[in-house]
């Protein structure tokens, strides 16, 4: 069953929630049919979901682009919050492929100061300056096809 309209983020809750929140969670086809979720950093310009990752689910995305990312906020049912979205992935495998990106550099710049060396101290911006090594660290980008929110807040008493 959908959710009703009227319970759906708008548009800029949705880019204040993509902002702010610090984890996204992924989650990629690994081998079979077995589903690999992960917990991330990541970054949201032009309407898509940017994080920087190793490993496992770099080889699932090159195997199968199919992923979901899930980003909420809050515990308690009547205060839930969130958007997941479904899409494609694409690895961006090289410093020319992530320079051929048109959002890659304000990500790098959100990232950085967001983090902020992954204790969140304010500061001055800065810019994620990672970059593709080695045969797995690479900048992946999700490109959305279907999107769901929710905001409970919006609930009927």
């Amino acid at each position: 069953m959908p959710i009703p309209k009227e319970l759906s983020l708008t548009p800029e809750q949705v880019d204040e929630l993509m902002t702010t929140s610090w984890n996204m969670r992924i989650a990629t086809v690994g081998p079979g049919t077995r589903i690999n979720l992960t917990p991330l950093w990541f970054g949201w310009a032009g309407g898509k979901i940017y994080t920087y990752c190793r490993g496992q689910k770099v080889t699932n995305l090159r195997r199968n682009p199919v992923a979901t990312v899930l980003v909420d906020r809050n515990e308690r049912f009547p205060e839930l919050q969130g958007v997941m979205f479904q899409g494609r992935a694409t690895v961006l495998e090289d410093p020319d492929a992530e320079n051929a990106d048109p959002h890659l550099e304000e990500v790098r710049m959100q990232m950085g100061t967001k983090y902020a060396g992954g204790h969140g101290e304010p500061r001055e911006p800065q810019r994620n300056a990672a970059s593709a090594r080695g045969r797995h660290w690479r900048w992946v980008v999700i490109q959305p096809t279907h999107v769901v929110t929710w905001d409970n807040f919006k609930l009927k008493r």
